[in-house]
């Protein structure tokens, strides 16, 4: 289990490490130093009281408190907005910032997103920040290979990496990480640490690893090499790879038990928790021997991530769209799920298929509805809302910009 929040993972002297590949990235100078990225000027947020160069100042063991007395005068709305982590569609930076004005705690990029050239996303991302002294998560799925949304990643891919050395996962994750950040993005979900060996499994191409021993050892690698430069994310807990079936199109199950699970599935995850992995996303999947509530929606699970695995990031949802499309009816109301997956204990809770420029803001009206009503406790939701930002808050301290380098010999 880790021990509170971990020191800022993007200093100088962390990033002044050179990429493997030849496109090789960087620091470009502290953060006082250097020349930011150009961005809108955004309107503060109400409820932010703190300044940038106070958040860089914070000392890791005190984001966590600097993040709750900030929730603590949030409205019960603000907190709701919060957590919800939005999408829209096109590449225009003012109609994402107009967008970001609701007070979302993140935005996740799809290929509709990502414009032609790196300036000109960098120029999105930017526009995403309201409020300068806390920057949303701005993620991404940037697993490479098989799911990937940046231009530039030709690095080596799951489909490949788990039959070579581990060196070369760590290497890849490296480079995947550094093009990843240099974008603007803070957050990846790109570390599939599901396992499974039935080449006919959809999860198969996309897994690090075909037995738990292998896919937990390039698990902890892809995640050491990413928090390096911003937050890594294991996904989807508690492992596609035993349930058959794609979660996009229905809820997968298995009847496997708990402790087949734990001698198996659980072991990349677990790993991948001890190496540092700042999110884990739940998956819409059910193991029916240990609830048959999908693990999105489950307290369940979220309580063996939380006490017997010892998490202690922001749990995420895979993108809550996928429940709709599951064709359930019991999952036809997108508001409905937000509600119950941050009663199980999501904390950060991600929409995008089937939804609008008005479905995030529909979600946060009905999590704060259901806090009001009694339906969720209060206190959820400020546990929530308390681990986004203080996540946000780490991220903001980051000291290190990166620029590319057009001249460097890359290693190996």
């Amino acid at each position: 289990m880790r021990a509170g929040l971990r020191a800022p993972r993007r200093t100088a002297a962390a990033l002044a490490l050179v990429l493997v590949s030849a496109a090789c990235a960087v620091p470009a100078a502290a953060q006082s130093a250097s020349t930011p990225s150009p961005s809108p000027s955004p309107s503060p947020s109400p409820s932010s009281t703190i300044s940038s160069a106070e958040a860089a100042a914070t000392a890791p063991n005190d984001l966590e408190a600097t993040a709750a007395s900030l929730v603590a005068d949030m409205t019960v709305a603000e907190q709701a907005s919060s957590v919800v982590m939005g999408h829209i569609g096109g590449t225009d930076p003012a109609a994402v910032q107009a967008y970001m004005q609701a007070g979302f705690g993140g935005f996740i990029l799809m290929g509709t997103n990502i414009p032609a050239t790196e300036p000109e996303l960098q120029a999105l991302t930017a526009a995403m920040t309201v409020d300068p002294a806390l920057p949303p998560l701005v993620a991404v799925d940037q697993e490479g290979g098989l799911v990937s949304r940046l231009h530039g990643d030709d690095f080596p891919a799951s489909t490949t990496l788990k039959e070579r050395p581990v060196e070369d996962t760590a290497a890849a994750f490296t480079a995947r990480g550094a093009l990843v950040a240099r974008a603007g993005i803070t957050v990846d979900f790109g570390t599939v640490a599901d396992v499974t060996a039935d080449r006919g499994s959809f999860i198969y191409g996309r897994a690090l690893g075909a037995d738990p021993a292998s896919a937990a050892e390039r698990t902890a690698a892809a995640t050491i090499a990413q928090e390096q430069f911003l937050a890594s994310t294991l996904k989807h807990f508690p492992g596609h790879g035993a349930a058959p079936g794609d979660s996009h199109r229905g809820i997968p199950s298995t009847a496997l038990s708990l402790d087949e699970w734990r001698a198996g599935d659980a072991v990349p995850f677990a790993t991948g928790i001890e190496a540092g992995a700042s999110l884990l996303m739940f998956g819409h999947l059910a193991y029916t021997a240990v609830d048959p509530l999908p693990a999105s929606l489950s307290p369940t699970w979220h309580a063996i991530a939380r006490d017997e695995l010892g998490f202690d990031g922001v749990a995420v949802t895979d993108d809550l769209g996928m429940l709709l499309s599951s064709g359930d009816p019991a999952f036809a109301d997108p508001v409905a799920n937000a509600v119950a997956a941050l009663a199980a204990g999501s904390d950060l809770l991600l929409m995008v298929a089937g939804s609008d420029a008005q479905t995030a803001g529909a979600m946060a009206a009905g999590i704060a509805t259901a806090v009001e009503s009694g339906t969720v406790p209060a206190a959820r939701l400020q546990e929530a809302a308390t681990r986004v930002l203080a996540l946000r808050l780490e991220l903001a301290a980051s000291t290190a910009r990166w620029s590319v380098c057009g001249d460097c010999t890359p290693a190996g």
